[in-house]
């Protein structure tokens, strides 16, 4: 019998689409649906916090659902650590509260309110309180890809050619290129996140469904069968290729 694996993209704070989205998948796989997410479950929109705890409450409850870590999911972990660590991708000029990063509005789903004016130390301790241990966990233990059958998921990508066991967690969350632009087979379909389209795209040896839930537009969800790929749009199947 050929396994089917929902696959969800950027979420990014946007708790209602969530829901939506896991509603069409229930609808079309039953409640034991297999669900993997694909990172950058916070910032920029409105309600990370609600996020973080609808998928990690799901798991702990033993749905069959599991989630990789996304670069903005690192960030969030890293800035919770006992001194806030700066992602090495980064420029020297940005941390995780700059205005283009979207910290600012998880922190605000957890009460806190970020200005210019306040200080670091002052927003890492209000941080530090505020978000419950489970959150901390949740975004501490997430693996960075998830392989199974002919499927690598995954956040961002990989180094193409390059073994599994060898490829760092940097381009696993972060990478582009060489990525995007390499046309071979990788040894698995690669799904993946992070470079945001206006629609989901099937390439032949990937598959991006990022569709810019960051920037208001809809979260995308890609079904999984064998050979088949299929958008699962307002709860519809739609042929991906």
């Amino acid at each position: 019998m050929t396994m089917t694996i929902y696959a969800i993209g950027d979420i990014h704070g946007q708790l209602s689409m969530l829901q939506e989205a896991l509603g069409w998948i229930e609808a079309d796989g039953g409640p034991d649906a297999q669900v993997v997410f694909l990172g950058d479950y916070v910032d920029r929109g409105p309600d990370s916090a609600g996020v973080l705890e609808l998928i990690s409450g799901g798991i702990n409850a033993g749905r069959n659902w599991t989630a990789v870590k996304g670069n903005h999911d690192r960030m969030f972990e890293w800035f919770l650590e006992d001194g806030p660590r700066h992602d090495p991708h980064l420029k020297v000029t940005h941390n995780w509260l700059h205005k283009d990063l979207g910290g600012r509005a998880t922190l605000s789903s957890y009460g806190i309110e970020v200005t210019d004016e306040h200080r670091l130390s002052e927003v890492h301790a209000h941080a530090k309180e505020a978000v419950p241990a489970a959150h901390k966990a949740f975004l501490r233990n997430l693996p960075c890809f998830y392989q199974t059958e002919g499927y690598l998921f995954v956040h961002a990508g990989i180094r193409p050619k390059v073994a599994l066991a060898d490829q760092e967690e940097n381009d696993l969350v972060w990478i582009r290129e060489p990525f995007l632009s390499f046309q071979e087979d990788h040894p698995w379909l690669v799904v993946h996140g992070h470079t945001a389209l206006k629609a989901p795209q099937h390439y032949g040896n990937r598959v991006n469904l990022d569709s810019g839930a960051g920037y208001g537009r809809p979260i995308s969800v890609g079904v999984f069968e064998g050979d088949d790929v299929y958008w699962l749009q307002n709860g519809t199947r739609v042929a991906a290729n």
